[in-house]
């Protein structure tokens, strides 16, 4: 990497050594980033102040909405069943199919996780599973640390399919192509995920007693990826691949139980047995969720979506020009989200005080990790726009007969640059397809090796953190220490990617 390379890339050494070295809280570390990016704009890239305010406003504004607006939402959802006893009935019917806590996350972090990332995104699996297993009562570090881990195998087909669409649309590229390519590239790697995450949850030990529910449950959803992404198209290839992994380890435990009786240090004891409830009573606890994904689809559905659209506000942005910011303030993916949590507070009947005091709670627990998602984006529009993205993005590409492999971490970057696998498309898709005309490989595949080293930067990014602490009770000190557990799974399962993607280059197999 040449001198100007490296000087573009010190905002991102900013973010690593404060958080990993000195490990500062992620709204600290990202306000340095940032000041750094403005720093690296001025002085090296000489970019005019009026613009760089543009960018980096711009920026933030992306970042409260729409990803901080899903984030909010979710969360307020997640509020109304706890303050309502609701969530107490959701943990009694996961408990009373299995009280093992490793088989709990497998259905939680993983498969139900999965099913969210596919119906929202942006944040949602992450607030939604971590809150869900502390409430199990997982310890709040490794149901933040899990649930991170778990969101890499749905993420670039997440929100009914956006990081695809968005590809074909930077790109130009066929659809399918890049949906077959990316399913490709993932579902090897999606077929051991469950068995990663137990490994690193409870080592070999524990992975042996949970064998059989982790092989089932990563062949089910790897084989349903890999089925629908290419046969299909990407906007259903989560929701089939999770009800997959779901129906599959729910019919497993109808059949079988593990036998080693493996406890946690944290969990020493065995959980307390379910209560049992009514059909009716868990048709109710269930029912925000379920309104949720109703609402979610049916702000995906096309025809719907275009009669929200008419509601848009389009903002041309002040110092850039061309810019312009679509405040979609009703045909967004968290506005659906909101309908949901207003529809489970009319549905549960919870006094408007209530729902007061709910919504102040999330909007306080919301506060700082707000701020980082808001000054991460704020930083990555603003390198993008001074030019430092792209003097990166050209010194991946100088590495040559390498560039498969590293093609998978410039997306790996973008995706913790941005927190959004969509974003890290609009970044560098368009970047990954050029390159690859010039060195004479397949566009299609290095715009998905793009999409597809993205989503193992899922677990690292700063906004990814915030939301996950936020939603497990961690303190903001400890976002450091959950940064420097998923650091290295990140950097193993990405250059399992880019491996894969140099292999199908080398053969001509994806793309």
């Amino acid at each position: 990497m040449g001198g100007g390379a490296l000087i573009a890339a010190l905002p991102l050494f900013t973010l690593l050594f404060l958080l990993g070295a000195r490990r500062k809280p992620a709204w600290v570390a990202s306000l340095a980033g940032l000041a750094a990016a403005v720093a690296v704009a001025l002085l090296a890239f000489h970019m005019p102040p009026m613009r760089l305010l543009g960018a980096a406003a711009y920026g933030a504004a992306s970042g409260l909405f729409p990803i901080g607006w899903i984030v909010f939402c979710a969360l307020l959802l997640y509020r109304i069943t706890v303050e309502t006893g609701k969530f107490e009935i959701l943990k009694d019917s996961i408990g009373s199919l299995t009280a093992d806590r490793r088989l709990q996350a497998l259905l939680i972090a993983f498969a139900f996780g999965a099913f969210i990332e596919g119906a929202a995104g942006f944040g949602t699996p992450v607030a939604v599973a971590a809150a869900m297993l502390t409430g199990l009562g997982f310890s709040p570090y490794y149901a933040a640390g899990i649930c991170l881990m778990a969101n890499t195998a749905p993420v670039a087909f997440g929100s009914i399919g956006i990081p695809i669409l968005t590809l074909h649309k930077v790109t130009g590229l066929p659809i399918d192509g890049l949906s077959a390519a990316v399913g490709r590239i993932c579902a090897p790697v999606s077929l051991i995920i469950p068995a990663y995450l137990m490994l690193v949850m409870c080592g070999w030990g524990g992975l042996r007693g949970v064998l059989p529910a982790a092989a089932v449950c990563g062949v089910s959803y790897a084989a349903v990826q890999f089925l629908v992404s290419n046969f299909v198209g990407p906007q259903l290839t989560d929701i089939f691949s999770s009800l997959a992994a779901i129906g599959s380890l729910v019919a497993l435990l109808l059949l079988w139980k593990p036998k080693d009786g493996f406890h946690f240090k944290w969990d020493a004891s065995a959980p307390p047995a379910p209560r049992r409830h009514s059909g009716r009573e868990l048709a109710v606890a269930w029912a925000p969720y379920g309104l949720l994904v109703v609402s979610v689809l049916l702000w995906g559905w096309a025809p719907f979506r275009s009669l929200l659209a008419r509601a848009d506000v389009k903002i041309a942005w002040p110092g850039l020009d061309g810019a312009v910011y679509d405040f979609n303030w009703l045909a967004a993916s968290g506005t659906a989200c909101l309908t949901a949590a207003l529809s489970a507070a009319l549905l549960l009947r919870v006094p408007w005080r209530m729902f007061a005091g709910i919504l102040w709670k999330t909007m306080k627990q919301l506060l700082l990790p707000e701020l980082t998602i808001a000054t991460v984006l704020a930083l990555a529009f603003l390198m993008n726009y001074s030019g430092a993205t792209a003097k990166l993005g050209l010194a991946f590409a100088a590495t040559g007969a390498v560039f498969p492999f590293c093609s998978a971490l410039l997306g790996w970057v973008g995706v913790f640059l941005t927190g959004s696998d969509t974003s890290s498309n609009a970044l560098f898709g368009n970047l990954q397809a050029v390159t690859a005309g010039r060195l004479h490989l397949s566009p299609v595949l290095m715009a998905a090796a793009n999409s597809s080293g993205g989503v193992m930067g899922k677990m690292i990014s700063l906004q990814s953190i915030a939301v996950a602490a936020a939603a497990s009770g961690l303190s903001r000190r400890e976002e450091s220490s959950l940064f420097r557990l998923t650091l290295r799974h990140s950097i193993i399962l990405a250059s399992a990617i880019g491996l894969i993607v140099a292999l199908y280059s080398w053969t001509g197999w994806a793309g």
